[in-house]
């Protein structure tokens, strides 16, 4: 028998042991530099602050009286905001019954009856219509008056009389408390 000198079983499994260490650590720097290459570039795939900023709009509803409409703006479009009374409100329940070009009943297109949030476009031809402001002519129907082609709509937004094939749209909204409603 030739005496030859042999690594002892613990000195092999230590060597495995720093090996697979520094496999894993080598695969686990990897692995954060590259995420942290890349993460620029999928962070300017997200939408840049004046885009987000646009998204919402957040508006004080306690300076509005009853019976006043306030004009806002959100992505670019008006935005009427009404806070109507109680002859209005309950006008545009009693219209709910109304043969209407585009049926829909009141309670649908508000959240609290004495606030009315639609976009201020006519679904005709992307006019914007008359009865925001005191004086203006409210069309037939008490709401509002598109004089391009003579849309009338009532007092929750529906058309009643005219070329326009669809209400005043209604955009998502929420109430972020009794005097603060977010649009978007």
């Amino acid at each position: 028998m030739s005496d030859t000198a042999s690594t002892p079983p613990t000195a092999e499994i230590d060597a495995q042991t720093r090996r697979d260490f520094l496999l894993v650590s080598t695969a686990t720097v990897g692995a954060v530099g590259t995420a942290l290459t890349l993460w620029p570039f999928v962070n300017s795939l997200n939408p840049a602050a004046d885009t987000l900023a646009l998204a919402t709009t957040e508006v004080n509803l306690e300076p509005i009286k009853d019976g006043q409409s306030i004009t806002v703006v959100w992505q670019g479009k008006p935005v009427f905001i009404r806070n109507r009374t109680a002859a209005e409100i309950e006008q545009a329940k009693k219209d709910d019954a109304a043969a209407l070009p585009d049926p829909a009943k009141d309670a649908d297109r508000v959240q609290k009856d004495d606030w009315l949030i639609m976009v201020g476009v006519c679904t005709h031809l992307g006019c914007i219509p008359l009865g925001q402001k005191e004086g203006e002519p409210k069309g037939d129907f008490g709401g509002w008056f598109c004089p391009c082609h003579g849309s009338h709509y009532d007092t929750s937004g529906r058309i009643r009389k005219g070329p326009a094939p669809q209400n005043l749209l209604v955009p998502n909204y929420t109430f972020a408390s009794d005097t603060q409603v977010v649009i978007g």
